[in-house]
């Protein structure tokens, strides 16, 4: 177990995560227990107790059959750690700079909408957390909460009793993304965009992949739409340019909510594809009203799109498949990552990773593999579904312990240890057949 001394011993710039271990293992000799097991299995499974039919269907729909959820499970499952021995990892880094902050670990929260259907404060408590653990938070233009409302919350983690302090760090610079799905009316995406800077966002991420919902078979039975249901627009309705197209359109909020929400995300999720050539504008916006803060694009999962995203002046992508929510059948996230880093598009950008992940062996994966950044989901999600903030803290908490746990008995000093020489990797295709039940599971 974890020597409570070790953070005197061994004093580390970033926590001793690790002591959670500890404190789970004691706790019970003062009568407490842990809140709720965090296998990834065990997890989702609490998760589905807790919520609705409809909130339930929608933290698990995937595109058509799920094979590209499941395409990114085996991609993880066919690469394997190579730990080393001996190795004093007694004061190991867990931190790592993201565009300039420095972060607690390479791990960050990422864009998911409509967090009001998993619980009722919506962003707030994740927000909250992400603050309090110094780790990079990101709300999605589909969010259920205003953007300054999370902007509080995250800022008022920060601030909080015990939050994270670390070494060498800025620990009142925020460090948030604000994802845009971009609507095609130019003042609503400047107001969004200017909402976001006012906000004291670091960032602007653009989904790529997500112009309408991709086929999900159950929310399509269950006609599962809360936007349609007047649930989860608070974000577009605090927006002063779609409040002035409300009038214009004759549509009381107040009095009409299906008809805002619907006319909301319809304005985000609009079905008319973007190309290339409005990036130009985008990206030129987005820097003239940030004052030249970071701009990146999520979604890539084929080389030559890094590559473009490179050439109109991102300063970074997000590898995703949005965890296999949009095409079905397609590539592995980890082997689009892989190609991409192969390609060398890591030596002119920012790559962070974003799919699949279910613990903290697949993000030292994704690193080795070459991401920057890994963004976590649906662990998250799961744990605000069961116990609101608590749930978020306690699932988020016990993933980094994890994590520094890995580097502590993998042989990790510091996050420039995860190396591509640090995996045994099967060739595609060849990946010996998980059990099963273990597929099933996961």
């Amino acid at each position: 177990m974890s020597d409570p001394q070790i953070p005197k011993l061994y004093p580390r710039s970033t926590p001793s995560w690790q002591a959670k271990q500890r404190e789970a293992f004691w706790s019970v000799n003062e009568g407490r227990t842990q809140p709720f097991n965090t296998r990834p299995d065990q997890l989702e499974a609490l998760a589905r107790e807790c919520l609705s039919r409809n909130g339930r269907l929608y933290a698990e729909s995937n595109a058509g059959a799920s094979w590209t959820h499941q395409a990114n499970r085996d991609a993880f499952f066919r690469h394997r750690i190579i730990p080393k021995q001996l190795v004093d990892t007694n004061q190991r880094d867990t931190s790592t700079t993201l565009f300039g902050h420095k972060v607690a670990a390479p791990i960050g929260f990422a864009p998911i909408g409509i967090n009001k259907i998993y619980h009722p404060q919506g962003e707030l408590p994740v927000a909250k957390v992400a603050g309090a653990l110094r780790l990079p938070y990101g709300l999605s233009t589909a969010g259920s909460t205003s953007i300054e409302a999370v902007a509080a919350a995250n800022d008022a983690g920060r601030q909080a009793d015990g939050a994270v302090k670390i070494d060498g760090a800025d620990n009142e610079q925020p460090v948030r993304f604000f994802q845009l799905y971009m609507p095609h009316d130019d003042e609503l995406t400047r107001s969004l965009l200017t909402r976001a800077v006012e906000s004291g966002f670091s960032a602007c991420i653009l989904t790529t992949d997500t112009w309408q919902l991709g086929w999900r078979h159950d929310d399509i039975y269950t006609s599962n739409y809360a936007f349609y249901r007047g649930i989860g627009a608070d974000l577009g309705l605090t927006d002063p340019v779609f409040r002035k197209r409300l009038e214009e359109w004759g549509i009381d909020a107040e009095k009409e909510p299906q008809r805002a929400g619907a006319a909301w995300i319809d304005s985000v999720w609009h079905g008319r594809a973007w190309s290339w050539e409005k990036m130009p504008w985008l990206i030129r916006t987005w820097k003239e009203i940030s004052g030249g803060k970071p701009f990146l694009l999520k979604g890539i999962q084929d080389v030559d799109d890094a590559w473009r995203a490179v050439e109109v002046g991102c300063d970074g992508i997000v590898v995703s498949n949005h965890a296999g929510r949009q095409v079905d059948g397609a590539i592995a996230s980890l082997d689009a990552l892989d190609n991409i880093i192969r390609a060398g598009v890591g030596d002119k950008i920012t790559v962070t990773y974003d799919s699949g992940v279910r613990g903290a062996s697949d993000i030292v994966k994704a690193l080795c593999l070459g991401a920057k950044f890994v963004w976590v989901g649906r662990l998250w999600i799961w744990g605000l579904s069961i116990m609101g903030e608590a749930g978020v803290d306690h699932v988020m908490r016990s993933l980094l312990a994890e994590f520094d746990i890995a580097m502590a008995v993998g042989g990790f000093c510091s996050v420039a240890d995860f190396t591509r020489e640090r995996l045994e990797s099967y060739e595609r295709g060849k990946v010996p057949q998980r059990r099963e039940e273990q597929r099933a599971k996961l």
